[in-house]
């Protein structure tokens, strides 16, 4: 019996990020790639940050701004760390 992969299909999501946001993604970027060897792209990173978030839960339920994202984020981490889950 042959295994079948199913292949990931990618979507093109265009996003608007202010300069400071980009320098930041071209830094973390640049770090990987000198002390690992492996470049990490900005599409990667935002991808990695968009599962980590799905992975803790999180869901855009009564989410109006940037700070009850952050908000909810924290929260949830803390839950993680008080209970003793890791990921």
């Amino acid at each position: 019996m042959d295994a079948v992969l199913a292949e990931e299909k990618n979507q093109r999501v265009v996003t608007f990020l202010n300069r400071e946001e980009v320098d930041f993604l071209d830094k973390m970027g640049k770090d990987a790639l000198f002390s690992t060897g492996l470049k990490v792209s900005r599409a990667k990173l935002i991808a990695w940050v968009i599962d980590f978030v799905k992975d803790l839960g999180i869901t855009g339920e009564n989410i109006k701004s940037e700070r009850d994202f952050e908000s909810r984020v924290l929260e949830v981490l803390g839950q993680r760390t008080t209970t003793g889950h890791g990921r």
